[in-house]
């Protein structure tokens, strides 16, 4: 059973940084691509940030490039994404999910198994 334990959010400010981490129970943690998602009310989620298996191909949607960044811990099983420049539009709920097939790692119906999520509010 593959589980992923989102951690990280909270309140930051506009023009502020936050990291998330997103710990899983991946035995073949390098195995898998991974991706950080978010969805704010009443939109779709979205994919913000994704990294492949090999750590090769990494996407971020334009709304975070430049200020966003995905990584990973291959040691610790762990994938993480730094927050810098938080805008309010970034208030969300972000989720992690992770795959191991393959496909448009941007996609959110190539990933198999997601997080329960950790609220990001960003004030003005």
């Amino acid at each position: 059973q593959v589980q992923l334990v989102e951690s990280g959010g909270g309140l930051g400010q506009a023009g502020g940084s936050l990291r998330l981490s997103c710990a899983t129970s991946i035995r073949t943690f390098s195995s898998y691509t991974m991706g950080w998602f978010r969805q704010a009310p009443g939109k779709e989620r979205e994919c913000v940030a994704s990294i492949s298996w090999s750590g090769v191909r990494k996407y971020y949607a334009d709304s975070v490039k430049g200020r966003f960044t995905i990584s990973r811990d291959v040691a610790k099983n762990t994938v993480y994404l730094q927050m810098n420049s938080l805008k309010p539009e970034d208030t969300a709920v972000y989720y992690c999910a992770s795959t191991n097939g393959g496909g448009s790692i941007y996609s959110r119906a190539l990933y198999d198994y997601w997080g329960q999520g950790t609220q990001v509010t960003v004030s003005s």
